[in-house]
């Protein structure tokens, strides 16, 4: 599910993210599985706003217009995975 340049290795959250990807993918109440099979991510990061944190996910352009069609799902799945930090 992640996608790096040669000799890059993932860090720590981009692997989290991934994971939570694949637990979506795979779990059977999802009703976004389908779509959320070809996507995966190039990057994330987590940046501070107004005492909160926000974790950023960069995707290829060529899955956007995927993750574009199931967005507001795949926030709301993302929200409640990550929802500690």
């Amino acid at each position: 599910k992640i996608l790096k340049d040669k000799g890059a290795t993932p860090t720590d959250l981009e692997e989290e993210v991934a994971k939570a990807l694949f637990d979506i993918e795979v779990s059977p109440s999802s009703d976004i599985k389908a779509d959320i099979r070809d996507i995966y991510i190039s990057s994330a990061q987590e940046l501070e706003v107004k005492n909160r944190l926000a974790l950023v996910v960069h995707v290829p352009f060529r899955v956007w217009k995927t993750v574009r069609k199931i967005q507001g799902r795949l926030i709301r799945e993302l929200e409640k995975k990550f929802n500690k930090k």
